[in-house]
Formats: C-alpha cells, sequence, structure tokens
C-alpha cells in the first residue's frame, strides 16, 4: 500500500515553518508496511488544494490531509475534499452541539464561521477530537475505479498524532494486510557519490525487492535500504544480506552500519571510549569546529580531553609546542607543523592521541604555492605519527567541514 501525505497551509510555503507532522505519521505508517511515496505541501487556495487531492488519489491508495480543518475563510481542506470527490458536506447536528458546549465551558463567544468545522464528507466517519476544536474525518471511498482511503487530520501536533494513534492506526490495522518494512542504514566517509554510487549500483540494482536510496552531505554519504515483506524475519533478512555486500565492497570506508545511523563523530567517541583511549586536539583552520561536533555528543569528557584553538603562531608556540624557528621555515600551513601540532598537544593533555590540523579555509590568505582549500591533518600516538595533505574545494564553510571531517576519519581509522 502506497500512502501521500499533503502538508495544507501557506505558511508551510515560507522559510518560517517547517512540517514536522509528516514526519511522525511516515514512521507510523512505516510500521504498519505502509509505504510513503509522496509528500506534498500546498497554500491555502481550494482550487490547488482540489488538484493535489485529485493528484494523489490517482497515483495512492491512502491520502492523509494535515491542517485546514479550522473555522477561518482560508481553512478549505473539507471543502476541496468535496470538490475531488464530487460529494456533499452536510452539517453534523452532534459536532454543532460540541461546538456549543465547549465554547460555554471555555466561556467562548461562538462565531457562526465555527460552525463549518461541524462539515461533514457524505459517507465519512467523524474521528473525535478531545485535544481541539476541529474533528478529523475518515472516508473509505471509490475513486477511478478504485478502493480510497482518505483521512482529514488537524494541522496541531498536539492534534493530529493522538488523532492519528488512536483513531486512524485501529482502523488500518483492521483493513490492511500484515506487511512489515525493514530499515537499515550505512554511512561512508570521504567518499564522493558518484565513485560510491559507481561501486555499489552493480549490487544494489540486483536487489529489485529493495528500495535504496543514497544522500550525500559534507564528505559523507548514507545509504538507506528498505525492504517490505509479509514477515519481519524477510524483510530484514533482505536488507542485511544487502548490506553486507556493500560493506564488503565499500570495506573501512564504511563507519556504521545499523538502524540508527550512528554520526562519525558519535563512532570516534565509541571506539575511544571501547579501547580506553583519549584525544586532545590543536585547531587552526577549523576554528573549533572538530572540538564542537564531539563536545555535542552526551558522555564525550570520558574520551575527549579537550585541546586548543591554535589561530596565531604563538599560540601554536605556546599551547602546543610547536617550534617558532619550524613556523618560521615551513610556514603555519605545513606538513611539519601539523605534525607539531598533534605531537605537541597530545603530550600538553596527556592524552593516548593527538590531533593537529592546520590550513587555509579561505577566501583571503591563499598564495600560489598555497591555495585555498590546502589542509593537513596529522594523528599521534606518542610513537607513530601520520599525516595528510588534502585539497578541499568550495568556500570557507565547506573547507573547514571537510577538514573536521577527515581529521575525525582519521581517528576513527587509527582507532579500528
Amino acid at each position: 500500500m502506497k500512502c501521500e501525505i499533503i502538508a495544507i497551509g501557506s505558511e508551510l510555503l515560507t522559510p518560517f515553518r517547517q512540517d514536522t507532522n509528516s514526519l511522525y505519521l511516515t514512521e507510523r505508517l512505516n510500521g504498519l508496511g505502509v509505504e510513503v511515496a509522496f509528500k506534498t505541501i500546498v497554500g491555502d487556495r481550494r482550487k490547488d488544494l482540489t488538484n493535489a487531492i485529485r493528484t494523489a488519489l490517482g497515483r495512492v491508495d491512502i491520502v492523509i490531509t494535515m491542517g485546514g480543518l479550522g473555522p477561518t475563510e482560508d481553512d478549505l481542506t473539507r471543502e476541496a475534499w468535496a470538490d475531488a470527490l464530487g460529494i456533499e458536506l452536510r452539517r453534523d447536528a452532534d459536532i454543532v452541539g460540541h461546538l456549543y458546549v465547549r465554547a460555554a465551558e471555555r466561556r467562548w463567544q461562538l462565531t457562526e464561521n465555527n460552525l463549518k468545522q461541524a462539515d461533514v464528507l457524505a459517507g465519512a466517519q467523524v474521528l473525535e477530537n478531545p485535544r481541539g476544536s476541529a474533528p478529523g474525518q475518515w472516508l473509505d471511498t471509490v475513486y477511478g475505479a478504485h478502493r480510497k482511503l482518505g483521512m482529514l487530520l488537524p494541522g496541531p501536533p498536539s492534534e493530529i498524532k493522538p488523532m492519528f494513534d488512536e483513531e486512524c492506526v485501529p482502523r488500518l490495522r483492521a483493513l490492511l494486510p500484515q506487511r512489515f518494512i525493514a530499515t537499515r542504514t550505512l554511512k561512508a566517509a570521504m567518499i564522493g557519490e558518484s565513485l560510491a554510487d559507481s561501486r555499489i549500483a552493480p549490487i544494489y540494482t540486483r536487489y529489485t525487492d529493495v528500495e535504496t536510496t543514497i544522500l550525500a552531505h559534507l564528505g559523507d554519504i548514507q545509504l538507506t535500504l528498505i525492504s517490505t515483506k509479509s514477515t519481519k524475519e524477510e524483510a530484514e533478512a533482505r536488507v542485511n544480506e544487502l548490506a553486507s555486500l556493500i560493506e564488503e565492497e565499500l570495506d573501512d570506508l564504511i563507519y556504521s552500519s545499523s538502524t540508527q545511523a550512528e554520526s562519525l563523530e558519535q563512532i570516534v567517541l565509541y571506539y575511544l571510549e571501547m579501547r580506553g583511549a583519549t584525544l586532545s586536539v590543536a585547531e587552526s583552520c577549523t576554528g573549533g569546529l572538530i572540538a564542537e561536533r564531539l563536545t555535542s555528543i552526551s558522555g564525550s569528557s570520558r574520551s575527549f580531553l579537550g585541546g586548543a584553538v591554535v589561530y596565531s603562531n604563538e599560540l601554536k608556540t605556546e599551547f602546543a609546542g610547536v617550534p617558532e624557528e619550524l613556523i618560521e621555515e615551513k610556514g603555519a600551513v605545513s606538513r611539519e607543523v601539523a605534525i607539531a601540532l598533534a605531537e605537541g598537544i597530545r603530550r600538553r593533555c596527556r592524552s593516548t592521541y593527538g590531533l593537529g590540523v592546520t590550513g587555509i579555509a579561505g577566501p583571503g590568505g591563499a598564495t600560489e604555492e598555497k591555495p585555498v582549500g590546502l589542509v593537513y591533518i596529522a594523528i599521534s600516538d606518542g610513537v607513530h605519527t601520520e599525516v595528510v595533505e588534502k585539497n578541499f574545494s568550495g568556500d570557507r564553510e565547506r573547507v573547514r567541514f571537510y577538514a573536521s571531517q577527515q581529521a575525525l576519519d582519521m581517528v576513527r581509522r587509527k582507532l579500528m
């Protein structure tokens, strides 16, 4: 069964309001074996909303609208459903009575426009809303010679979530064949989307019963595997089988392979704690970003001791013990200074590992020999020190994030 969720409200088409209700409904629907194939946002225009409902009815089995059930002129969901299905609205006397009682209890004056909340689609069941004034509606109808389920739900999260759980989920369970959706998420660091896909596409395209999606972010690839089967065990077996083959192909590029989709910083802290090790950092071009990412995780103090943001040459010397003559000879952005930062901060903080980062984030400060995006990253354990040279593209923000991602991935690989 496929579903489309339609979020209604012109405010959702501005930069100031986001639709989060659909995330909640999607999770609940997936738990019932229902795939959410489309999510649509429509403003408060009756014609547009009617067209969106008709389009949804023509391509999925279940259509859920969220919002537009209030008393104002721009609350047009009921009317749009009536237009789309070619049916009438009737005023429900019981709802009218409930509205008067509710208004009296709160000492509100019930105006005429409030009564439109009592308009019910012909053939619909009313979904009770004890947390608000606008009831929802449930439709089991036929459109284009096919059976369709429709749900008209309120917009406020405090109303839609309990209404869906209490009123809609039991109805769906009673009607839908038992299906189970299994999901597995794999995450890989420092590999491009196109390169990753060229390596794994020959594998996942053989699994036509598993939906595979690739989401790329700065220095990070997320692979999501979804399979729907009649039993939980069968669905999980399919995603696990495919995940194993992808892990084998990408090998140590994969840093997370679970339903939790851990971040790289979570994995680094997990490895550090598992090995009883500690980490300190000396950051120049990343400006504390590595420390910020690590300390955003609760409990990070067990493994991350701290460090220093050493932008100036003087602080590179004072906090990380980098010799002044080394900076003068090789330059602050150099392989040798990165090594000295890593080794120096490790000694200063008495940590198991020390991490040093220096580079040119831009847009200024570059030369022909040392362009914007040039970054050196070093990690030291007191015996061996590894250093890499990278040339990241993009603006200042991208260069800094790529550098932090590369640095954290170096720590992960050191701990594997």
